[in-house]
Parts: structure tokens; sequence; C-alpha cells
């Protein structure tokens, strides 16, 4: 295991509650009306932009996004209301909040398409200043790990959201080619992780409500190592995720130690 995996281990305290505080913010009315509210900040200054740059300025943006950009508002319009009345489903494959992500990674893998500054949907430049400015108005919307509450697609053997807690805490994944998302300010002290449930799922089955869910294994007891008795007992076995009710509890990835490498399991989040 790597140093950077052993950094993030779900056994210390301290991540394991950090990894449940990111999930309950990441799937919060609060960070979703931000988002929205950013994105209409952006929508209308793009709008501006097209129609009062001048044309005399070499850096020109697209006229044909500003639908796109409009549809993916309408979609949090309709969305976060929906989540302020407690209702998930916008998170589910084709629910107005999951539709956002996927949309808007299209918008910004498109937002300025100059060759100049851009080839194949990746930034190779700096852009223009002008242009620049709409640009962390687009970003100010995004947050690192909003995917986290959306449902996993319903495909053989997809892996959850959150594969690990690095992929929720290490600074690194903040950090793009062209541009860095702030990196969340946690609270002191950091509030307990309540109980889990007795409820099991396992991965290919339904889950039956939303929330939190912990991926967990579970074994017999051994006598010297080599007979299975006495009953089951629970361990964890991963990292947290948030899943969606009706959708399917997905595989996780474990680290293989012996290959180097990480392997998709099957799992009982609890």
């Amino acid at each position: 295991m790597s140093e950077k995996m052993k950094l993030y281990d779900m056994q210390d305290d301290d991540v394991w509650r950090q990894v449940f505080w990111m999930l309950k913010r990441l799937s919060s009315y609060a960070l979703w009306k931000r988002k929205r509210d950013a994105w209409e900040v952006f929508a209308y200054a793009y709008e501006a932009a097209v129609k009062n740059w001048p044309k005399s300025q070499p850096e020109q943006m697209d006229p044909d996004m500003l639908p796109q950009i409009y549809e993916l508002l309408s979609l949090y319009n309709e969305g976060v209301p929906e989540l302020a009345k407690g209702h998930r489903f916008v998170w589910r494959v084709d629910g107005p909040l999951a539709l956002t992500i996927d949309k808007a990674g299209t918008i910004s893998r498109y937002f300025y398409t100059d060759p100049d500054y851009w080839e194949r949907g990746m930034q190779l430049a700096p852009y223009p200043p002008p242009v620049e400015a709409l640009h962390k108005l687009m970003r100010a919307s995004e947050f690192n790990g909003e995917y986290a509450p959306t449902e996993v697609p319903d495909a053989p053997h997809m892996t959850a959201r959150c594969p690990s807690p690095g992929s929720l805490l290490s600074p690194d994944t903040y950090k793009f080619a062209s541009y860095e998302l702030p990196y969340p300010v946690f609270p002191a002290p950091l509030p307990d992780v309540p109980d889990g449930s007795d409820l099991l799922v396992r991965s290919g089955q339904r889950v039956p409500r939303d929330g939190i869910w912990e991926p967990v294994r579970m074994d017999r007891d051994k006598a010297f190592g080599i007979v299975p008795v006495g009953a089951k007992r629970i361990e964890s076995n991963g990292c947290f995720n948030y899943l969606v009710a009706d959708g399917k509890a997905p595989f996780i990835d474990e680290w293989n130690e012996a290959h180097g490498q990480a392997e998709r399991v099957a799992t009982q989040p609890v």
C-alpha cells in the first residue's frame, strides 16, 4: 500500500469523521443551492459577454453555448427546490441534479475552443484574461466530489463513486491542469459518526433508502485459522459512500497488497 493510501485509512478516527462530514456536505441542500446560484451568475455573465463583446477583440465567446448553459440552469431550478423538500431522486441517473454534472462537464470541455488554447477537449494554455474571468465564474459552481451523491449507473461491476478516502481528502484531487478548487475547511471538533443500522445490502442489490453507507466484510471466526466456527462478524471494508434509494449497491475497489493494485470486489454496505 502506498504512503498516500496509508495516510487516508478508514480505521483512523479523524479520517472516519472527515469522510462522513464530507459526504454530508456534498449531499446537502446548502451546497447545491450554492452551486445553482454560482451557475446563474456565470450564465448571466456569459450572455452579457456574447452580447457586448467588442467585435474588434480577438477573443470571442461562442453564442451557441448559451442554450446549453441555460438548460443546465433550468435543471438546477428543477432539482434544487426538490432537494429542499428532502427529495433525493434528483441524484438518480436521469435526475435533474445528476444531469447537471454531466452537462457541466461538456460545457467545461468545450468552453473556449480557440486552437491556440484548446485541443480535443483539453485546455493547453492559460486563457486570455477576459476569457479567464468567465472561466473562473463557471468554476465557482464546481466542488470536488460533487458527483458523490449521484447514482452509480446500473452496469455490471460498476464501482462506488468514492473508491477511497483520498478521493475526497487528498489536496491533490483539488488541483487540475488549468485550475484549482478550494479545499474544504473542516469544523473543529468534527462531529461524531452516528451508529450504523443492522440493514445489509449486497453489491448488485437494490438500496432500500438514501443515505451514507459503509462497505463491510462479513467473515466467520476461525479456530486455529482453519475451521470456520461461531457467528458472523462485520468489519469495515472501505470508504463511506452516499447511495441513492432504488439504485443498485456498487462494487468497491480494494487494495491488493500482493499484486500492488486495486481490485474490484463485492461488499455488503451497512
